[in-house]
C-alpha cells in the first residue's frame, strides 16, 4: 500500500476527550473516528489491526475444535424471558419494538439464541461435544462509556459456547477454551494473567478473566505474594476468623458529633482509628432496602452482596429511602433499631471491641457498640480483600494491581439448559440437560490493551503479530530517482515475498515521514537515502533505537529473521 493512497488523517494534536494512552493513539494514528459516545468508525489501519486479532482467535480456537457461525445482533426477547435474564441486564440492554409491537433487543450476549439452535438440532448424547463460535458486533447502553473502546456501547466480540452432556466434559471443554485463550493472547504480545472471577449475569459455577496487567484497568486484581492465586477482587474471599478481646466491654454512650459524618472527620473527631468504627451503608435491592456493615477503613464488595441478596437491581439508597430507614440523614446510619429488611455484617465487624457506629439520629453517634449484645444481623463475608490480607490459597500476604479484562471464561452448568428445556437422551435412554460453557473475548479492547502495553511518548510499537503492516519503506527524498527506484524495487519484492509493506511515496520532509511512522507503529522501516548508491539502507525496528546500516540484498534475509524471531508465519491479509 502506497501512503499517498492510503486514508490516513493523523493527528498532531492529543485529543482533549482521550483520557489514556490507547484512546489517544487510537485517534491520533487514524484507526478509528468517533460517531457518538461509545461508538466508533474504524478507519483502514484499525480495520487491518482488528481482522488480525480476529485471524489470531479463529486460528487458536479451530485448532481445539471449535466451528464458526454467525448469528443476528436482533434478538426476540422470548428467548431472554424463557431463561429470565429480559430484566436481569436492565438499563444495560437496548431495547426496542418492531412495526407490530413486538420486543426486541441489541445482543448483548448470546447464551439463549446458542441455546435455542442447540436445543433444536441436538438430541443425543452422540451429537456432543460441541463447541460453536461467532465474531461478532454487541451492544450495551452502557452508563458511563469511557476510556475508547475500554468500555463502549458497541463492540466485536468472540463468544463461544461448549455443550457436554457431563461435568466432566465440561472440565474439558474448559480447559480447551483456557488453552486457546492463553495462546491467543501470547500471540498478540500481551502480558496477561489468567484469574478467578464472578460469573456476574451470566450465571454459572466457576469463571476465570485474562487480565492484561495497566495501570489504567477499571479492574483490580489480587495475587499472593507467594502462591500461583490471583483472582479479580469481586471474587477474591475474605475469612471469619477469631481475634483474642483485649479491652472490657462498656457501656454504650451517645455522643453528638454535629455535621461529623464521614469516617475520616470522625477519626479525627474521636481521635481514634479507621478500625474502631463500623460503618453502615444501605442500599435498594429489588423490592427491599438492606444495609450491610463494614469496617470503618473497609469497603463494600456490592458483588458479593449482590451475590448473597440474588437479586438484579441494587443500588445505594437515596437520601428519602435513607431517612426513612435511620431516622436521620445520610451519614448517621447505624444497626440498633435501623428498619431494614435486611442487616448484613460483615465477619470482621463482630471482633471490634467497643466500635463506634452511627445512632440513626442526625449529628449522633454511639460509643462502645458489641455485636451480639447491641444488635445482630447476618453474618458474612460482604467487604473487598485489602491490601495485607492473608491468601485464601496460601495464607501468604496478597497485593493488589490494576488490570484491563480482554477474556472471560465460564462453566454454565445447567442454567440456560434447564431453563430453556435443551436435553439430551443419554445412552441409556434417559433426558438431561446439557451441560454447557461460554467463552468471550472483546476483540476491541484487545487491540486497545496491546496499545497500553506497547507504546512510548513518538506512537504506537505494535507487535508483529497484530501490525497493520509489517514493513514501511521510506524513500527520504522523492526527487531523488536512483533512490526512489530503488525503494519501488524494495517495496515490491517485499510484497511479492508475502509481507505487507507500506511505501511513503508522499513529497514530504523526511521528519515528517518518520514521525507518521513511528505514530502508526510499523515495527520494521527501511530507510532509502543517499546510501543507497552504494548500496546501503538503513533498518530500524520500531521497538529498538538501534539504527543498523545493511545491503540492500541482505534486505529480505534481515526481515525474515525478525520473522522468525517473533515466531509470526508470513500470512498476507487481504
Amino acid at each position: 500500500m502506497r501512503l499517498s493512497n492510503l486514508f490516513m488523517p493523523t493527528l498532531r494534536e492529543v485529543p482533549a476527550e482521550a483520557e489514556i494512552a490507547s484512546h489517544q493513539l487510537m485517534l491520533r494514528a487514524a484507526l478509528m473516528r468517533k460517531l457518538a459516545s461509545g461508538v466508533y468508525n474504524y478507519l483502514p489501519l484499525g480495520l487491518r489491526v482488528l481482522r488480525k486479532i480476529e485471524e489470531i482467535v479463529r486460528e487458536e480456537m479451530n485448532r481445539e475444535g471449535a466451528q464458526e457461525i454467525l448469528c443476528s445482533a436482533l434478538l426476540p426477547s422470548e428467548l431472554w424471558k424463557e431463561s429470565g435474564r429480559w430484566e436481569v441486564f436492565g438499563p444495560e440492554m437496548f431495547k426496542l419494538l418492531d412495526r407490530n409491537g413486538r420486543e426486541f433487543c441489541l445482543g448483548p450476549t448470546h447464551e439463549e439464541i446458542f441455546t435455542d439452535i442447540i436445543r433444536n438440532e441436538v438430541k443425543s448424547y452422540k451429537d456432543m461435544p460441541l463447541n460453536i463460535y461467532q465474531i461478532q458486533t454487541k451492544y450495551r447502553d452502557e452508563r458511563r462509556p469511557r476510556f475508547g473502546v475500554m468500555r463502549s456501547r458497541e463492540f466485536t466480540m468472540k463468544d463461544a459456547y461448549s455443550f457436554d452432556t457431563s461435568w466432566e466434559g465440561l472440565d474439558e471443554s474448559f480447559n480447551k477454551m483456557h488453552r486457546a485463550y492463553t495462546r491467543i493472547f501470547e500471540r498478540c504480545g500481551l502480558d496477561f494473567k489468567a484469574v478467578e472471577a464472578d460469573t456476574g449475569a451470566m450465571g454459572g459455577t466457576g469463571s476465570m478473566e485474562f487480565m492484561v496487567k495497566s495501570d489504567i484497568g477499571e479492574a483490580e486484581v489480587v495475587f499472593c505474594s507467594s502462591c500461583d492465586y490471583a483472582a479479580n477482587i469481586e471474587k477474591a474471599p475474605t475469612f471469619d476468623k477469631e481475634i483474642e478481646r483485649k479491652e472490657d466491654a462498656k457501656a454504650l454512650e451517645k455522643v453528638e458529633t454535629p455535621n461529623v459524618r464521614t469516617i475520616e472527620e470522625l477519626v479525627g473527631f474521636f481521635n481514634t482509628t479507621a478500625e474502631k468504627f463500623a460503618k453502615t451503608l444501605i442500599y435498594k435491592a429489588d423490592d427491599k432496602v438492606v444495609a450491610v456493615m463494614v469496617r470503618g477503613d473497609r469497603d463494600v464488595n456490592e458483588t458479593k452482596v449482590v451475590n448473597h441478596l440474588k437479586c438484579i437491581n441494587f443500588e445505594l439508597a437515596d437520601a428519602e429511602t435513607v431517612k426513612k430507614a435511620t431516622g436521620a440523614d445520610v451519614g448517621f446510619a447505624g444497626p440498633i433499631g435501623i428498619k431494614v429488611d435486611e442487616l448484613l455484617i460483615d465477619f470482621e465487624v463482630k471482633n471490634i471491641e467497643n466500635m463506634i457506629i452511627g445512632a440513626n439520629k442526625t449529628g449522633y453517634h454511639i460509643i462502645n457498640a458489641k455485636y451480639g449484645r447491641d444488635f445482630e444481623g447476618t453474618l458474612g463475608d460482604f467487604r473487598n480483600i485489602a491490601v495485607g490480607d492473608k491468601c485464601p490459597k496460601c495464607g501468604a500476604e496478597i497485593t493488589i494491581n490494576r488490570g484491563i479484562e480482554v477474556g472471560h471464561i465460564f462453566k454454565l452448568g445447567t442454567k440456560y439448559s434447564s431453563a430453556m428445556n435443551a436435553t439430551f437422551v443419554d445412552d441409556k435412554g434417559e433426558e438431561k440437560p446439557i451441560i454447557m460453557g461460554c467463552y468471550g473475548i472483546g476483540i476491541n479492547r484487545t487491540m486497545a490493551a496491546v496499545i497500553e502495553q506497547n507504546h512510548d511518548e513518538k506512537g504506537i510499537m505494535w507487535p508483529l503479530s497484530v501490525a497493520p503492516y509489517h514493513v514501511i519503506v521510506v524513500p527520504v527524498v522523492m526527487k531523488d530517482e536512483f533512490a526512489v527506484n530503488a525503494a519501488e524495487e524494495i517495496y515490491s519484492k517485499l510484497n511479492e515475498m508475502g509481507i505487507e509493506t507500506l511505501i511513503d511515496d508522499r513529497d514530504e520532509r523526511a521528519g515528517v515521514k518518520f514521525n507518521d511512522a513511528d505514530l502508526i507503529g510499523i515495527p520494521i522501516r527501511i530507510t532509502v537515502g543517499k546510501k543507497i548508491k552504494d548500496g546501503i539502507v538503513e533498518f530500524k525496528l520500531r521497538n529498538s533505537s538501534e539504527v543498523k546500516e545493511i545491503k540492500v540484498e541482505e534486505i529480505y534475509d534481515e526481515v525474515l529473521k525478525v520473522f522468525k524471531q517473533n515466531n509470526v508465519k508470513i500470512k498476507r491479509l487481504v
